[in-house]
């Protein structure tokens, strides 16, 4: 009897690292996609930040998991890379579309407005 306990946590745990690995595969996968199939600057930084983002995580979780489970090793390099890539893509990301914008290239505009651009032209005039 324990040893079919022990086999059915096996097969859970197992079913969970996997699920991490293929979600990850998925989130790169339409990241990729989106860099290619969309239309501007902004949009592309969106697909490439938030989509890489939970991708790389969900290997890195998957991996570490496995590792933890299969070899006994509690990685704290694994650990280091999720919350360093967790905390330091969006960020970037951020910056590089302000960099954009403030270098002149303008977004697409179907049926939205740029908020931005309108909040640094009232930032300019209450500097004059």
């Amino acid at each position: 009897m324990l040893s079919l306990i022990e086999t059915w946590i096996e097969i859970i745990l197992n079913v969970i690292i996997a699920f991490f690995l293929v979600t990850g595969t998925f989130f790169i996968l339409s990241s990729s996609i989106g860099i290619v199939r969309f239309p501007d600057v902004y949009t592309r930084l969106h697909a490439a930040t938030k989509a890489s983002t939970l991708g790389i995580a969900g290997l890195l979780i998957g991996a570490f998991l496995f590792m933890y489970i299969s070899h006994g090793i509690a990685s704290g390099k694994l650990l280091l890379a999720i919350l360093f890539t967790l905390l330091t893509a969006p960020v970037s990301g951020h910056m590089i579309s302000r960099a954009a914008h403030r270098n002149g290239v303008k977004p697409i505009v179907k049926n939205r407005t740029d908020e931005y651009e309108n909040t640094i032209k009232e930032y300019m005039q209450k500097q004059k």
